[in-house]
């Protein structure tokens, strides 16, 4: 029987596409000495090989311990990599949880089993994670992992505590479709019902089921949202959350594929009550926590300083879309795939009534800025070019305008201006275009410009854009909107200029904080 399968293999069984695999390992070190580094300055990036989705991490030994897929090979069969961090500095220490027999371990979530529910102890930490058992698609599985040293090493019960029954039955077409995706676990301790709770993905929908101990199972309910093209959940999140008014609320987010209806495939999520047996969303049609191509498998947990009203959240920079390939890093640095930044995730009362999640980078990253330079204020019309070069930064700016019908500014110019990434404001579209910075090799069409939605009316903006080597993060305003996107930058790609269309723009507040490579 073959074992050969990745988590993208699975997805092409339901129907997305993929594209040609690679090993990063076989790129010749002689080549990579001669090629300038690539590597990301301030983001989480694998030490070699393939990153996929993040795990949501738990707090052991004070620090927040993190979890993500790795593989060897580009989209290939793998486990879980560990590593250590305080939301800005990441501290890698290898595979916890690797290929079994061939099998990989693909997403799910970690607790902390104070009250030895499970039986393995006091504060013993828990994994539930999906397995495609003996390498069968269509039996996706969930099993138990337990350490007893903090989440630095994991032994796995030979046999899953979730089986899924739709794979044992499942016989035509339709039944296998379905039997194919039941994945990614995310288990949180009901404190007033005395249980445990597991969100799942589910093709169609989320499924919801009980447990007292870890061990066994009851299935409670299903999350049926009324437009199938949203697309499959993966990576659930089921969370309550204290809203700015002071009111509480629960949250149910995931990563979802609604490209065929125009909307991202990012991180969708929906607010409304649970009641132990129960998601009620307030609205059926969902928020969107990222606009941008490159926000997906994202994973929050409560801040160790403020639980109750700030979320911590990371999501996997990629799109399965074009994941599955070799990217510039591969040849420059031997891996593939990086995380966004971290953000705070606060809940806002609107004035329309409803709650929406507001995001922000994590404050403690302005503590890694090396470097502050402030720009004088500028009046535009037509294009101007800062006078400031520079890789990884964060340009903070206000723009405000009168008539005209395109503002923004463009990041990783070349010294000639041919490459660059634009961010700006056009109608009712808050947008960042990737696609003057395509590379020959590399390319990311059709898939370059992401929009979020914007008032028309608006004349003025607020941006906070991070730049790195390889990615682009917008937040805008008070951090309704985000917008992250992958870019190949070249080398040479440091330039940042300002642009209107029919008229003129006023450029305030322009502040650069730079990020050095740590030493």
């Amino acid at each position: 029987m073959p074992f050969e399968i990745s988590r993208r293999t699975l997805l092409q069984g339901a129907g997305a596409g993929a594209l040609g695999l690679a090993l990063a390992s076989t790129v010749p070190l002689a080549a990579r000495a001669q090629t300038t580094s690539q590597r990301a300055v301030f983001h989480m990036t694998p030490p070699t090989a393939w990153l996929c989705d993040p795990q949501r991490p738990i707090v052991s030994g004070g620090q927040y311990q993190l979890y993500y897929l790795h593989s060897d090979v580009n989209n290939g069969a793998g486990g879980w990599d560990h590593a250590t961090t305080d939301g800005v500095s990441f501290t890698h220490h290898g595979t916890v949880m690797p290929l079994t027999d061939g099998v990989p371990v693909w997403s799910g979530c970690l607790v902390v089993d104070t009250a030895n529910t499970a039986g393995f102890g006091a504060g013993t930490v828990i994994a539930l994670a999906t397995r495609p058992t003996d390498g069968i698609r269509k039996y996706q599985e969930q099993y138990l992992y337990y350490s007893h040293d903090g989440g630095f090493s994991f032994t796995m019960l030979p046999d899953p505590v979730l089986v899924n029954t739709d794979g044992r039955t499942a016989q035509t077409p339709a039944e296998i479709d379905n039997a194919e995706w039941c994945r990614d676990p995310k288990v949180h301790w009901d404190a007033a019902r005395g249980e445990w709770v597991m969100a799942l993905g589910r093709a169609r929908y989320a499924g919801f089921y009980t447990s007292p101990n870890l061990r066994q199972w009851t299935w409670r309910s299903n999350f049926d949202y009324p437009n199938p093209q949203l697309g499959g959940i993966e990576c659930p999140d089921l969370f309550e959350m204290t809203a700015n008014d002071g009111s509480r609320h629960w949250v149910l987010g995931a990563s979802m594929d609604a490209y065929g209806v125009g909307l991202p495939m990012t991180y969708a999520y929906w607010t409304g009550t649970w009641n132990g047996t129960h998601f009620v969303a307030d609205d059926l049609t969902p928020q969107w926590l990222d606009w941008g191509w490159d926000w997906y498998g994202a994973v929050t947990w409560p801040s160790i300083e403020a639980p109750d009203t700030k979320r911590l959240a990371i999501g996997w920079m990629n799109n399965w879309k074009y994941a599955a390939r070799d990217v510039p890093t591969d040849v420059t640095d031997g891996y593939n795939g990086q995380n966004s930044i971290v953000r705070e995730l606060r809940l806002q009362r609107q004035s329309g009534g409803w709650y929406s999640l507001l995001s922000a980078p994590i404050a403690a990253l302005a503590g890694r800025a090396t470097s502050t330079i402030i720009l004088p204020d500028c009046t535009v019309n037509g294009s101007a070019v800062l006078p400031w070069n520079g890789r990884a930064y964060e340009l903070e700016l206000d723009i405000s305008w009168t008539d005209a019908a395109n503002v923004g500014v463009s990041v990783g110019r070349s010294s000639d201006g041919s490459r660059h990434t634009n961010i700006g404001k056009y109608g009712s579209d808050l947008y960042v275009d990737r696609g003057p910075s395509e590379r020959s090799g590399y390319t990311l069409s059709p898939y370059t410009r992401a929009a979020a939605p914007i008032d028309s009316a608006a004349r003025s903006v607020h941006l906070r854009i991070f730049v790195d080597r390889q990615s682009v993060e917008v937040f805008v305003n008070a951090g309704h909107t985000v917008l992250s996107q992958q870019v190949h930058f070249l080398e040479g790609d440091t330039g940042i200029s300002l642009y209107t269309d029919g008229g003129a723009a006023q450029f305030t507040g322009i502040t650069i904080r730079e990020f050095a490579d740590p030493v």
